[in-house]
């Protein structure tokens, strides 16, 4: 089973996670910030793999502590449970419609991280969640995650709807890039590592 519990403490945030890429979308999740908790349930549940995680952050301060550090620990957690990485489609590209948004998202486990983030146009927040933590959470996957991941909005004009499309896009391309494929032997790279 590619699964991976970890836990975090920093003067910041309590972080506990475990996630299981072979899963169904069982989500257990209250990291204190509603609306991530939300695009978090609609992560897994579209990507299909299960997810624990509980985060005791210093919200008193702001939302930027809980959300960058649960990019952290997630990417970790990601990272770890795909192990050797034989036998993985390793690329996974989607496109996903919400409403009147659409995104499209790219990942590679290259092991190399990289973000790019083409999305434009969002409001500063959505209820109380600030909208600019969208990226921060994305960036600290991918850099604890070593993969690398294009975020590209190609319209879309509310700002829950853009967010949420990006974070379903972002379950299923995962989903996609992780799924092990019997037709591939070894590691998916011509280098024989990633």
């Amino acid at each position: 089973m590619r699964q991976r519990s970890i836990s975090r403490k920093t003067a910041e945030t309590a972080i506990e996670l475990c996630l299981s890429l072979d899963g169904n979308g069982t989500t257990k999740i209250d990291t204190g910030v509603g609306f991530l908790d939300h695009m978090l349930t609609l992560t897994t549940q579209h990507g299909l793999f299960d997810l624990e995680v509980t985060c005791n952050g210093d919200l008193e301060v702001d939302q930027h502590h809980s959300v960058e550090d649960i990019g952290i620990v997630l990417g970790q957690a990601f990272h770890e449970a795909l192990g050797t990485k034989e036998g993985i489609n390793r690329y996974a590209t989607v496109t996903t419609p919400m409403d009147e948004a659409l995104s499209k998202l790219s990942l590679d486990i290259s092991g190399r991280p990289n973000l790019v983030y083409h999305v434009g146009g969002l409001k500063d927040k959505v209820g109380e969640f600030d909208t600019e933590l969208v990226e921060e959470f994305f960036r600290a996957f991918v850099n604890h995650a070593n993969v690398t991941l294009h975020i590209n909005l190609e319209y879309g004009t509310n700002s829950h709807h853009i967010i949420e499309s990006i974070f379903k896009g972002f379950g299923r391309a995962l989903d996609g890039a992780s799924r092990e494929n019997p037709r591939i032997n070894g590691v998916p790279s011509t280098k024989g590592s990633l």
